[in-house]
């Protein structure tokens, strides 16, 4: 369906098919031949009981009707008074007349006056039906200059070729759920001609148009229509069509409020054609759904305020103004000449939608959202002919392979400005910031960084390293509890907690915390100077590499371990293995305020061997230089996240060297509890270097090699043989990673 349709340019009295006055002057005398007449200030009241006849009235009469029926009522200056359960034929008012309809029902067959026809007079209806099977429902005319009014509450007005009619500075008012209704195939539900019109809480419904604007030839107002939390609906046509003929050109105004509805069933909300003019004011209503057209020869503006949304395409708008909390939503390639932002916002379309807004001058200060898709080379565009100016943002969601330079806006002048909103464009493994060469603006591919996305998912191969390491940690303080208390075997159970922050240099910068436990179980072998137990366990940790994304990883462990001790010589022997399985999630805001996430399960092992010497200093004190070896290998994982990125990480390694050495002291209190602190220093040197992780086909790699420095504290206290307690405090750092602080708390119980 084209967005613009024909119009059809005809006169409403040739549309609506009124003959001349002669043969309607002619008509109203044969209906009103055997009617009875009121004049001179008559005043006449019937019942249920009065035969139904046909009535007359003029000169200031007044006819009241009490459940009464007649058969049709002519009146010119005077009052008809139609009260609960009155019937009548078309009622046809004239010279400052006042019709009062409450509780009643007038029907007509008449193709050409309207079932209630008001000249220069005043009709009040409510509670009622007005119904013309062949012509108009209500029709509010002028006469010499002087118009009608109409006002209409919790009623229904209906005719097969229109519901209602206005003409010439004439007023209808519908309240209170009041529905007016033209039911012929193409018939409009109402006609304004130089008229006005009002409805709050009610529905204008054409079988064609839904309202439909022209101007007579002597008529010096324009039209004017105000929808307040109401609907207008052209079931085949246009919600509002505005028509002008050679001289014969309509200005019109149209308030749409507080969420009222506009629907067009051929898919235009306002179409203007024939040179007329029409503004369209949509104020705190969004469920506009439809097309704003204008031809060549005609003039439309759009004005949308407070928290204003339409969504269609725009042909022929001269000026579009976009305020505050509202939005145009833009359903197809669409165009006007002006558009003014007020901090509004402008959507090109859905995401994966590509439309082009073209501008013959921009200005203010506004939101642009918008889509680029790589893989088919589609952007959303604003083409600006002209001048523009004022400060803008761009919010972009993007979609396919990496970046190549993409145009999004070009201007022919100005100082416009134009920023990416929430910064760079997320765009697979890479982001990119915008950048202005003369009147064009490009996503820039010279000035990329690392995606939020990719960020993340890159981090999330490089956390198993330091999970393990860090749930081995309270291992190994417990390991040197066998040590320094031989006869220390039993159940035990430690909390442990550890932050790190991973900088750039690595490959990917990230902050990363974990907390977990351990449990486990050891006893010494018979006769042998060795302990052997097993552990378990299971730590949480948060990957924090970017604003806007994040990672967690559960990780579940088992493992063995076994000790031996010289107890003469203070030599000892650690050895440590252990099996680890890792659920992964990834998840990322990205720059149009979208997310995505996706995750992957993996499995670790890795195996540690520690050889040092217990050398006590006196009876109390003691040093413990030692040395280790530990190597780590997590398995690699495939995978993909929701918008589309790629993922494919190698096997994660880690291979360590350890020096250092432990100096503690022994303090035994009065009632007999021990108290060992000790502090620890020592160098540790990553030999792995070579870890990558592609992502969209971009490589990228986490590399911790390095040397790094590593302190530590610790208290063990024996409150009795059988129960011990421990605490112990690290820390490290290199030029790639920081352990900012690694606590781990135990207790023993031995059986």
């Amino acid at each position: 369906m084209s967005a613009l349709n024909t119009f059809d340019l005809k006169p409403l009295s040739v549309k609506m098919k009124v003959p001349t006055l002669t043969f309607c002057f002619f008509v109203a005398v044969q209906g009103q031949a055997q009617a009875i007449q009121l004049d001179n200030g008559a005043q006449r009241t019937i019942g249920p009981n009065t035969a139904a006849t046909d009535w007359q009235l003029s000169d200031g009469s007044t006819l009241t009707m009490n459940s009464a029926t007649a058969t049709g009522i002519d009146l010119s200056a005077s009052t008809l008074n139609m009260n609960r359960g009155s019937q009548s034929g078309a009622v046809r008012a004239s010279g400052r007349s006042t019709v009062n309809i409450n509780d009643s029902h007038v029907t007509s067959s008449d193709p050409v006056l309207g079932a209630v026809r008001l000249e220069n007079s005043k009709a009040f209806i409510t509670n009622s039906t007005v119904t013309n099977s062949a012509g108009m429902g209500l029709q509010a005319v002028s006469n010499a200059g002087a118009a009608s009014l109409a006002q209409i509450a919790s009623s229904s007005i209906s005719g097969a070729s229109g519901g209602a009619l206005a003409t010439s500075g004439s007023e209808l008012h519908f309240t209170q759920n009041s529905v007016v209704q033209g039911t012929g195939a193409a018939a409009f539900g109402l006609a304004l001609v130089g008229a006005t019109a009002t409805a709050n809480q009610s529905a204008i419904i054409g079988n064609g148009h839904g309202v439909l604007f022209t101007r007579g030839r002597s008529d010096t107002t324009d039209g004017k229509l105000v929808l307040d939390q109401s609907v207008v609906e052209g079931r085949t046509g246009s919600a509002l069509s505005v028509r002008g003929t050679p001289g014969q050109v309509p200005v019109v105004s149209i308030d749409v409020l507080n969420g009222s509805t506009l629907k067009g069933g051929n898919g235009n909300l306002l179409s203007v054609s024939g040179g007329a003019t029409a503004t369209m004011n949509v104020d705190n209503s969004r469920n506009l759904v439809g097309n704003v057209v204008g031809d060549a020869t005609s003039t439309v503006h759009l004005n949308l305020q407070n928290n204003a949304e339409l969504k269609g395409q725009l042909q022929g708008v001269d000026t579009v103004k976009v305020g505050s909390n509202s939005n145009l939503f833009i359903t197809g390639d669409s165009q006007a000449r002006s558009l003014t932002m007020d901090r509004g916002t402008v959507t090109l379309g859905a995401p994966g939608e590509f439309y082009r807004l073209k501008l013959d001058s921009l200005s203010g200060e506004g939101r642009f959202v918008g889509s680029v898709n790589f893989d088919e080379g589609k952007a959303s565009f604003i083409d600006v002919a002209n001048q523009a100016s004022g400060n803008h943002t761009l919010a972009l969601s993007a979609s396919g392979s990496e970046l190549v330079k993409t145009q999004v806006v070009h201007t022919g002048g100005g100082d416009a400005v134009f920023s990416l909103e929430g910064g760079p464009v997320d765009m697979g493994a890479y982001a990119y910031n915008l950048k202005q060469e003369g009147n064009d603006w490009f996503l820039d591919t010279q000035t990329r960084v690392v995606s939020r996305s990719a960020r993340v998912v890159t981090a999330l191969f490089n956390t198993p390293v330091t999970i393990m390491t860090a749930e081995e940690g309270s291992l190994r303080a417990r390991m040197g509890e066998l040590r320094y208390s031989p006869n220390s075997t039993g159940l035990w159970i430690r909390g442990f907690g550890s932050k790190y922050d991973v900088s750039q240099s690595s490959g990917t910068g990230y902050s990363q915390s974990l907390q977990g436990f351990s449990i486990g179980a050891d006893m010494p072998l018979a006769d042998t100077q060795w302990k052997v137990g097993v552990f378990g366990g299971n730590s949480n940790s948060d990957v924090n590499p970017a604003r806007g994304a994040a990672g967690t990883v559960k990780s579940y462990f088992l493992g063995t371990y076994a000790t031996w001790v010289d107890e003469e010589s203070g030599f000892y022997f650690d050895a440590v293995a252990k099996a680890n399985r890792f659920q992964n999630q990834a998840k990322a805001t990205l720059s149009d305020n979208t997310s995505t996430k996706g995750g992957y399960n993996n499995v670790g092992g890795g195996i540690s061997a520690e050889f040092g010497r217990h050398i006590k200093l006196g009876d109390s004190s003691f040093i413990e230089p030692y040395g280790r070896l530990s190597t780590i290998v997590v398995q690699g994982g495939t995978y993909s996240l929701k918008n589309g990125l790629q993922v494919d990480g190698e096997r994660t390694r880690s291979r360590t060297a350890e020096a250092g050495a432990t100096v503690g002291h022994e303090f035994q209190l009065d009632d007999g509890t021990l108290i060992k602190p000790y502090l620890r220093a020592a160098m540790v040197h990553e030999f792995s270097d070579n870890n990558k992780v592609t992502v969209n086909n971009q490589t990228f790699n986490n590399d911790l090699s390095g040397s790094r420095a590593k302190y530590g504290a610790g208290l063990a206290v024996s409150f009795t043989q059988d129960l011990q307690a421990h605490v112990d405090v690290e820390t490290s750092t290199s030029d790639k990673i920081k352990q900012k602080a690694a606590v781990n708390v135990g207790l023993r119980y031995a059986f």
